[in-house]
């Protein structure tokens, strides 16, 4: 299975939109929809279907700030029907890998709610480690680039 990231177009729009992960995990990633408006909107995000093969299993968002040397890794989140088959941890090393081409960048952040067991062992499974809690209540994760 070729895990990819792929550009959201008017072609495959509604398709992100309708993922959703699992009832238990509502509230610990915003819904597609609302990520997709952020992006518009603040023009620095970077929204990505995530595809295994021809499938849209899942999407990812992220940024680069120069001014901080940082990558920020803000959205992942697969689709219930598709959990638990590695395409998270593998879209995620994508992710790292692209920040990582930056030469600018010197460091990755991300961010998780605490009663989300899965995001914790899979962010630390590549190195981050919680540093703060932010003014949601989120943990703050970060690792060196």
């Amino acid at each position: 299975m070729r895990i990819t990231l792929r550009d959201i177009t008017m072609d495959n729009f509604l398709e992100c939109i309708r993922l959703k992960v699992a009832e238990h995990q509502r509230g610990f990633v915003a819904e597609n929809v609302l990520s997709l408006a952020e992006a518009k909107a603040d023009s620095v995000s970077n929204p990505y279907a995530i595809y295994a093969d021809d499938q849209m299993v899942g999407f990812v968002m992220y940024d680069f700030a120069p001014k901080e040397s940082r990558g920020y890794i803000t959205r992942l989140m697969i689709d219930a029907r598709y959990q638990g088959k590695g395409y998270g941890r593998k879209a995620m090393r994508q992710v790292i890998e692209r920040l990582r081409a930056i030469p600018e960048c010197k460091e990755l952040q991300t961010g998780y709610v605490p009663r989300n067991e899965t995001a914790k062992k899979l962010y630390e499974s590549f190195g981050f480690e919680a540093v703060d809690v932010d003014a949601d209540g989120e943990i703050i994760a970060r690792m060196s680039a």
